[in-house]
């Protein structure tokens, strides 16, 4: 991903989530995906998908069982 992509990843997860605090990062290594974070914190890991033309982006999350309130 390009930094004019994260940018724009960037601003759609702010605004659909309703948080300024959002962070679309490179990640080391690899350029077809970019790390995202709130604050300091890693919340997951945004893929760019290119095919036939078009390009869709996934955003993937994982929640472990010990983060989670009973």
């Amino acid at each position: 991903m390009d930094k004019k992509d994260m940018q724009r990843v960037e601003a759609y997860l702010r605004r659909t989530f309703g948080n300024a605090t959002i962070r679309v990062v490179p990640r080391a290594r690899k350029t077809d995906s970019a790390e995202v974070y709130i604050g300091e914190e890693s919340i997951g890991v945004v893929s760019e998908d290119k095919e036939d033309g078009e390009t869709s982006y996934d955003f993937h999350m994982a929640i472990l069982d010990i983060d989670l309130e009973d």
